[in-house]
């Protein structure tokens, strides 16, 4: 079997931990992690299945490495990838632009031929707006609300991994 490619960028650790646990939910001997600061595009070569994390900061920025990446990242082929997408956000403090960086990333991929899974619920959320939203009550990824919802996070962190095995992550 393959391995994961899971590249995700962490200013404060949540996200880190978050890509650690779902590491060790899909069994860390399947699963290559990178830290998005620390690459320089052609890693993603090595994997046909990818999870790419980060938080969005303030009015709807991507997460500082995926920020300074970002351009690199427009020009990576995707084609015949499966990418998977979690992302970290505050629905009450920046209600309209919870978990922006899900849709912006995974937008990307999208047009560069990434095959999207995992898509998640809105259900129990309140926020007002989120580029992650692709469709009316779908997140185009796994949202998770370290600030507001720190509770709920590794219930729908492992709900999530199931279903992303359910959907052919792991080959």
């Amino acid at each position: 079997m393959a391995k994961i490619g899971l590249f995700y960028g962490s200013d404060t650790g949540c996200t880190e931990g978050v890509a650690n646990t779902i590491s060790e939910l899909l069994g860390e001997e399947n699963v290559d992690l990178f830290d998005v600061y620390d690459v320089d595009g052609s890693e993603f070569d090595g994997y046909q299945t990818l999870i790419l994390g980060l938080s969005t900061w303030h009015d709807g920025q991507l997460q500082s490495a995926w920020d300074d990446f970002f351009n690199n990242f427009k020009e990576i082929d995707m084609s015949g990838k499966t990418v998977a997408l979690f992302g970290l956000g505050d629905q009450y403090g920046y209600s309209t632009y919870f978990c922006d960086g899900v849709g912006i990333i995974g937008l990307v991929a999208e047009e560069n031929g990434a095959k999207i899974i995992g898509k998640w619920s809105t259900e129990g959320y309140e926020h007002d707006e989120s580029k992650a939203e692709v469709e009316p009550g779908t997140f185009m990824g796994l949202c998770i609300d370290e600030d507001n919802q720190d509770e709920l996070t590794e219930e729908r962190v492992q709900k999530w991994v199931e279903q992303i095995k359910s959907e052919g992550i792991l080959g």
